[in-house]
């Protein structure tokens, strides 16, 4: 390569190095707002002290590992008027064993056994709906079996819900990683999301952007009913988002609160789902469409791992050329801001050691590979694997927000 060619390479890159730079510091201001200013489940001002009755909607599917824990949290709440509706999801493990169990030691568990998926629907989309036809409370709250609540969770959604007078409430949980290959993962995607789903994005009624954490969202009853319940998001495979996104849309009043010292949810169970997961959010996308999921793991790859290769590009060949320094130093000062906002996630987010804000390069890498891993599988009949089952999603369409940056 002529030293003319090596200086355009390397000025072009300098630009896009700044760029990214750019798009970190806005990231990492957001970053911030969001963990020092989203309110608190527990914080609140008490305006109501009725106690409407809550039908907790659990769907399981194949979850002996956890949901026997997940049911004693939920019937030591100390909330007064309260269901749980547990669903088997056509588990092949222990899982109804664990339920009827539970059932037998409170009455506050109603055991159901969903009935066979019919076509066009997600695997958990179904069983919440078979949920909601069971349920009988005036409060739906929506949940998963690898959750544990503290004994007031309950108690302060309802209250805060009703003081606040709103709609839906949905809380952040703390989530816990149970294997290395998700902690050094989950911190890159989460500020790579961070981009739009922050609280203060959603809970800004200026802005249409609706979320809900599957893990925990309370919504009344008649306002689940008019937003279509989940038949309206049966083919979804991301239905907590869609949900969401109907909400804000629909005009109801939505908001998003910190509960990671009331909550845990697990992230993923190995680095085997961590990966389907990132697989997930890209399959569906690319199918409606493809050039718009081709820039986003673009844009993915750029922001969270290029200025690794380039800083290390930039400092073997340093004296070839002049053209190296200013690369070299786009290259420093965007690696940084890689690590700062990792950093920001581990400790403020993700309760994570410093370590694996370390490890960040790895987990943007992870991240890149795994969006393009869905991208490659889309045209596959089976693409996308989730909690033993496999789906088509050429027959699905899929809320774009979730990827949306």
């Amino acid at each position: 390569m002529s030293d003319i060619a090596i200086d355009v390479f390397n000025y072009v890159f300098t630009a896009i190095l700044i760029g990214v730079f750019l798009a970190w510091i806005s990231l990492i201001s957001s970053m911030y707002k969001s963990f020092t200013k989203t309110p608190y489940l527990d914080k609140f001002e008490i305006s109501s002290n009725q106690t409407p009755k809550v039908s907790i909607i659990l769907p399981a599917r194949n979850e002996e590992k956890f949901i026997g824990k997940c049911l004693e949290s939920f019937v030591r709440q100390d909330y007064p008027n309260y269901e749980v509706i547990a669903i088997d999801d056509s588990s092949d493990d222990k899982t109804w064993q664990i339920i009827e169990e539970n059932a037998k030691i409170s009455d506050k568990v109603v055991p159901i056994k969903a009935k066979p998926k019919p076509h066009g629907w997600m695997g958990k989309n179904w069983a919440c709906m078979e949920g909601f036809r069971h349920a009988t409370g005036e409060l739906l709250l929506f949940t998963d079996a690898d959750t544990k609540y503290s004994k007031k969770v309950l108690s302060f959604a309802v209250s805060h819900l009703l003081s606040a007078n709103l709609d839906v409430l949905t809380v952040i949980p703390r989530l816990i990683c149970l294997d290395s290959v998700t902690k050094v993962t989950l911190p890159m995607l989460s500020t790579f999301l961070h981009s739009r789903y922050s609280a203060l994005n959603v809970n800004n009624p200026k802005k249409g952007i609706g979320y809900f954490f599957g893990s925990f969202f309370i919504i009344k009853r008649e306002i689940y009913e008019k937003i279509g319940t989940h038949e309206k998001v049966k083919h979804e495979i991301v239905e907590d988002g869609a949900l969401g996104k109907i909400t804000k849309e629909s005009g109801f009043s939505l908001k998003m609160v910190r509960g990671e010292h009331l909550l845990d949810a697990v992230y993923s169970r190995s680095p085997k789902e961590m990966w389907h997961g990132l697989e997930r959010l890209m399959v569906p996308l690319y199918h409606q469409n493809k050039s718009y999921a081709v820039g986003v793991f673009f844009a993915v790859l750029f922001i969270l791992f290029i200025p690794i290769p380039f800083l290390i590009y930039s400092l073997v060949f340093f004296e070839i050329s002049i053209s190296f320094l200013p690369l070299l130093i786009s290259a420093i000062i965007s690696t940084c801001t890689i690590f700062i906002a990792a950093l920001m996630e581990t400790k403020m987010g993700l309760n994570l050691k410093s370590v694996f804000a370390l490890l960040a390069p790895i987990g943007g890498l992870i991240v890149s590979c795994g969006f393009l891993s869905g991208i490659l599988q889309a045209n596959k009949s089976s693409a996308v694997s989730w909690r033993g089952r496999k789906y088509s999603v050429k027959e699905f369409s899929q809320n774009l927000s979730l990827i949306h940056i």
